[in-house]
């Protein structure tokens, strides 16, 4: 039921509501000066890059720009005119999307608020839906791409992404918006600002409510955002400011890739062409009255309050302290399937066979829930028996039933950052600082629904007795709670309860040197990360894994990093400048690559990732014309990577093919890539009234060397794909690089947009945009032949996409108050086309068909069997590929008034 049938209380209820916000926010224009940006923050920790000064490649992104093109978009997709950026849906659920940038994914850029890192600690993931708030209250967002000019020791190995939220002294003035869309979208907020009193202090407020569905089936989402700022100024050398915001929501998902053939076989106008809303991660059950509802397997839940202070002390003319003291105690996970059912068979090594819900589906595609609840009827679910297999004598343990879990992915994250400036005079400064923080992090799973069993049985808490769960845990139930709030009790704890302890220590030091048309930098880092993980689950020095006894703590394994890098800026002259940097970073792995395979046991070949940038640019600023040309080569050795949400292939004597499948997940290890590429973008204004911009990124980014994989069950057993063995020489030298997740990368992308304002205060706007050279996700399943290698990642069909979009402002009599209606048309000609690719399935050819059983001959006639079948592709590519459609024609509107 899509959520916009909700009482119209809601809507009059939230614009009544007092919430935290910025006044001017509208006031800015797509064309405001940069000096702008100056007077709004260029302070304390944030490390802003200056036009014509700081040598990196950045791109800004203006609150009004925001607000007047983005709708009911992904925030991130507002960067996908930015070059080598490439924004998505990815699933299509609410806040889901994912962005690379030169050809890195997002936990391998930094995602900063106001110069405050946001990266997941133990993973380096970032949750854009736990950030759909940041929308509303951004003053601008800066983009800067490869090494960036943060001070921090953060890994920015493909670039950079800074939010800048408004300060609460802005100028008095508040603004009440709607906002309308396809698919039941509605968006109501509320904003304020008190502007700054004589004593210097100062109040911002904003609230605001999302809901609706996306234009995938069973997407309904809702989503609540409240950001309140107190400021205070008591002289000129002292100004504190306190900011707390959270994004409470929920959001029903689609995480699996289906196959092109299912896209194709589950359209209900049975026409042959895709349908793209297709989810396979829900169903539908029969109510008392016959009716159907939807059940929704994968749904996202989650709060991340943020609370920030920051302090700026002006000590004198030439020397300054900045501070940030910030809290982040967020709470929510994911839901998913938990269990199967015990077929009554064996395969040919005396083991049971298993379905899972994916063996329980209606002529959709979606889940018949009716069968599920009819076979939990009764059931306790995951209670442990024995079955013997009469051939073998070999005795096993089932356990029957499915139920929905939801994996809690929580935490509790600390952090001080400080930064000290000092001019030493008017050519050279330097800055110190240091980076210090504290992640603790949750990670179990609750029963979220039953699906009609008794209760849930846990038994693999090796610290107690296998107990009965019957505590769901509805995760449309939202936190409020600033300050995080409880975590489940153990007793309700299912599948698995283990906990990241995460300490980072890290001092950082800056000199810049200015003089005329020369200006350099130096900087360097050195941190260093201890991670420790606590499995609850495990018997404390009883518990054997990989031939050891483990402990429920491992202690902290201390890794040491450091980076450095420099660069220069030169003006030639009002109109060319130049810039070059380079760096190189020695970048502590992520969490899962200290302890591999969801165990207890230390990585023994625990290495740091190395990563050498070196990047060179050109830049021209005229009255009409401005436009940068950027060169730039990144390197990345020794790159460890967890591909989870793998399907795997798997020999199974029980089935008629001899295969099944099973999920899991792969581990590669001694990964090197090559990025390198150029970008070019230019706007160009001819007349007052008409603005023309453009892009253009063309990338080669790819793997050198091989490396190592390993695939693993979601239970860390070891799995032999067919054809293959549990570890194994992956060949990828050579090979394009692609994504790490369901994702793709591209190594081409280009747009061209026009702006017209035919009268004040109309604007008219067009983007056309274009991807190319977009490959697959890789997989350790695909190249373990040299075979494979040598046809490389899967290239994905090229698209193009036009979007427009107009707005008009109304003026009233009081300069200070005015109406601004907008509307957006995305993908305006219903484009179809694949986003995201999650397979590398090529089109086969004879050799694919030959066995040791068959001939030459009856390959032959196979292969021409398939070859001849118009069903088994889908422009060019073989359907049974598992990818993401992007969305059709979808639109926005909106309507605010400002006061």
């Amino acid at each position: 039921m899509k959520l916009i049938n909700k009482s119209m209380l809601t809507v009059l209820i939230t614009l009544s509501t007092a919430s935290v916000y910025y006044a001017q926010e509208t006031q800015d224009t797509v064309k405001t000066k940069s000096k702008d940006i100056e007077e709004v923050i260029l302070q304390g920790v944030t490390d802003i890059a200056k036009d014509r000064k700081t040598p990196v490649a950045a791109s800004t992104i203006k609150a009004a720009q925001i607000v007047e093109r983005l709708g009911n978009q992904e925030l991130t997709e507002i960067l996908n005119t930015t070059p080598s950026v490439y924004a998505t849906k990815s699933g299509g659920g609410f806040g889901d999307g994912g962005i690379t940038m030169r050809g890195f994914e997002s936990r391998n850029i930094a995602v900063m608020v106001n110069g405050m890192p946001v990266n997941d600690m133990e993973g380096g993931s970032v949750y854009f839906s736990n950030w759909t708030g940041l929308a509303d209250v951004t003053s601008f967002m800066q983009v800067q791409r490869g090494l960036g000019s943060s001070k921090l020791g953060i890994a920015s190995v493909g670039g950079t992404m800074n939010f800048i939220t408004r300060t609460s002294d802005m100028k008095k003035g508040g603004v009440v918006r709607l906002g309308v869309g396809n698919d039941d979208y509605l968006k109501t907020s509320f904003a304020y600002n008190t502007g700054k009193s004589e004593n210097g202090w100062s109040t911002s407020f904003l609230t605001s409510r999302t809901s609706g569905g996306t234009y995938i089936d069973n997407t309904d989402f809702e989503s609540y955002a409240y950001y309140f700022a107190l400021g205070w100024e008591p002289n000129k050398k002292h100004n504190f400011q306190f900011t707390l915001t959270s994004s409470p929501q929920w959001h029903d998902q689609r995480t699996f890739a289906p196959t092109i053939a299912n896209y194709i076989r589950f359209n209900p106008d049975n026409d042959n062409t895709p349908y793209r809303q297709y989810n396979s991660d829900f169903g539908y059950k029969t109510g008392a009255n016959g009716d159907r509802y939807a059940i929704a397997n994968r749904s996202n839940y989650y709060a991340k309050p943020v609370m920030m202070l920051n302090w700026d002390w002006t000590m004198n003319e030439k020397s300054k302290l900045s501070t940030v003291l910030y809290m982040s105690n967020g709470r929510g996970g994911g839901t998913g399937d938990l269990g199967s059912y015990w077929t009554g068979k064996f395969n040919s090594s005396g083991n049971p066979t298993t379905t899972n819900i994916n063996s329980y589906r209606g002529t959709d595609g979606t889940f018949n829930y009716d069968q599920i609840f009819a076979l939990n009827n009764g059931l306790n679910a995951g209670a442990p028996y024995q079955v013997t297999d009469p051939v073998t004598g070999k005795v096993s343990t089932v356990r029957d039933g499915i139920v929905r879990r939801a994996s809690v992915n929580s935490h509790n994250w600390y952090g001080i950052l400080a930064n000290f400036q000092h001019k030493v005079n008017d050519n050279l400064s330097f800055s110190v600082g240091t980076d210090n923080r504290y992640y603790y992090g949750y990670h179990y799973q609750v029963v979220s629904d039953l699906y009609n069993a008794n209760s849930y049985k846990e038994a693999l808490n090796a610290n107690v007795a296998p107990y009965n769960v019957t505590n769901a845990y509805d995760y449309k139930k939202l936190s409020w709670n600033p300050f995080g709030g409880k975590t489940a009790p153990i007793s309700d704890q299912v599948g698995y309860s283990n906990d990241g302890e995460v300490l980072w220590y890290s001092g950082f030091a800056q000199v810049e040197y200015t003089k005329d048309k020369l200006s350099a930098f130096l900087q360097g880092s050195v941190s260093n990360q201890s991670y420790q993980r606590i499995d609850n689950f495990v018997k404390d020095g009883v518990t054997i894994q990989q031939g050891q006894a483990v402990n429920t703590k491992t202690g902290f394994k201390d890794l040491l990093g450091y980076n450095v890098k420099g660069g220069a800026n030169y003006n030639i002259n009002d109109y060319h400048n130049v810039f070059a940097n380079i760096g190189y970073y020695s970048k502590q792995p992520f969490m899962n690559s200290v302890y591999p395979s969801n165990l207890q046991v230390l990585n023994p070949s625990l290495t740091n990732e190395k990563i050498f940038s070196a990047e060179i640019g050109y830049g021209f600023r005229s009255p009409k014309l401005t436009a940068n040309v950027n060169l730039y080569r990144t390197e990345w050795k020794d790159r460890w990577l967890r591909r989870s949400g793998q399907v795997f292939d798997v020999a199974d004597s029980t089935t008629p093919t001899g295969v099944s499948t099973v999920n899991g997940y792969s581990e590669i290890s001694g990964i090197t890539q090559l990025h390198m590429g150029v970008e070019v973008d230019a706007v160009y204004k001819p007349f007052h009234f008409l603005e023309f911009q453009g892009m253009l990124s063309y990338g080669d980014y790819q793997y050198k060397g091989n490396a190592t994989g390993t695939n693993f069950d979601d239970n860390n057993n070891p799995v032999a794909v067919v054809g293959t063995k549990t570890t194994n020489t992956l060949y990828l030298d050579g090979v394009k690089v692609g994504g790490s997740s369901s994702n793709s990368i591209p190594q081409v992308t280009a747009s061209l947009g026009a702006t017209i304002r035919p009268v004040r205060d109309l604007n008219i706007y067009g983007t056309w945009r274009y991807v190319g050279k977009l490959y697959s996700s890789i997989d350790a399943a695909t190249f373990t032949t040299v075979a494979n290698q040598e046809r490389g990642s899967l290239q994905l069909p090229d698209f193009n996409l036009f979007d427009i979009g107009a707005s008009f402002k109304i003026r009233l009599k009081n300069t200070a108050q005015y109406f601004t209606i907008g509307a957006n048309v995305y993908n305006l000609f219903d484009t179809t086309y694949i986003a995201d690719g999650a397979t590398n399935n090529f089109v086969k050819n004879v050799g694919d068909f030959k066995t040791n059983t068959n001939t030459d001959a009856q390959a032959q006639a196979l292969y021409n069997t398939y070859i001849n079948n118009p069903a088994n592709f889908y422009k060019g590519i073989d359907t049974s590929n598992r990818v993401f459609f992007g969305f059709g024609r979808t639109w926005a509107a909106n309507l605010s008034f400002n006061f």
